[in-house]
């Protein structure tokens, strides 16, 4: 029995974590907001909802307390916010709020720093554990993105996963920072990846894909580590 921990999951990839990665008997505690539908879905899988404000110092004291000292195999922080007239055809970095900025950098990077610190010590108690940061290919060099502070949370990201890999090594946890480019999150899990494909004419990736790769390698072997996968569409010429 796996015991799986899903930030941001009440829709689009988060849900798709959350239906998609437990197996009967498996529990999975899903981190967000708004109520996830994923609740509702009798599978043999336990689901238990932590409503959770991260841009809110205090979330990552008030996800461990719900734990309750319970062990964690995989964590996924999938968590990505971005500015609000971003990747528009009108977005105008110069007229960014600067407290929009200061929230998207605390949602982004500081309050991954924040709960994997807190859930560490739940994730040791696993014979083989697993960190997955959900980053973007809007966060490697040269994808001519001009959101600056969400590109900059997305580089950070990678950053905390490099470092928080050297720290976690000695405990035998794998880090695995995932940048995926433009995903299909609009279509539900459950409708499957060829309506995604189809709906977006193959341009953007189908939820699914990105559960099969975080499938595959939470099942390897302790000796690999996957350090990073960067996963755009296949006719995205800027990634």
């Amino acid at each position: 029995m796996k015991h799986f921990i899903v930030f941001g999951a009440s829709k689009g990839l988060g849900d798709a974590f959350a239906k998609g990665l437990p197996e009967p008997g498996d529990k999975v505690w899903i981190v967000s907001r708004s109520r996830p539908r994923s609740l509702e879905r009798e599978d043999g899988v336990q689901r238990c909802w932590i409503e959770a404000d991260l841009s809110d110092d205090a979330a990552s004291g008030q996800i461990t307390a719900a734990l309750q000292g319970e062990r964690l195999d995989v964590l996924i922080y999938n968590v990505g916010i971005w500015e609000s007239s971003g990747f528009s055809a009108d977005y105008d970095f110069e007229q960014d709020d600067p407290q929009e900025i200061a929230n998207l950098i605390h949602v982004n990077v500081t309050s991954p720093i924040l709960c994997i610190q807190q859930l560490l010590p739940h994730l040791k108690k696993s014979e083989k554990a697993n960190i997955f940061l959900i980053g973007s290919s809007a966060g490697l060099e040269n994808t001519n993105n001009s959101q600056v502070s969400f590109v900059a949370s997305k580089f950070g990201l990678r950053g905390i996963s490099h470092s928080l890999r050297e720290h976690a090594r000695k405990y035998g946890i794998g880090v695995t920072c995932i940048n995926p480019g433009e995903l299909a999150a609009e279509v539900p899990y459950e409708a499957g990846a060829d309506t995604a494909v189809s709906a977006y004419g193959g341009t953007r990736i189908p939820v699914q894909d990105i559960v099969s790769l975080v499938k595959c390698i939470a099942s390897l072997s302790k000796v690999s580590c996957v350090k990073e996968i960067d996963i755009p569409a296949m006719t995205d010429t800027n990634a």
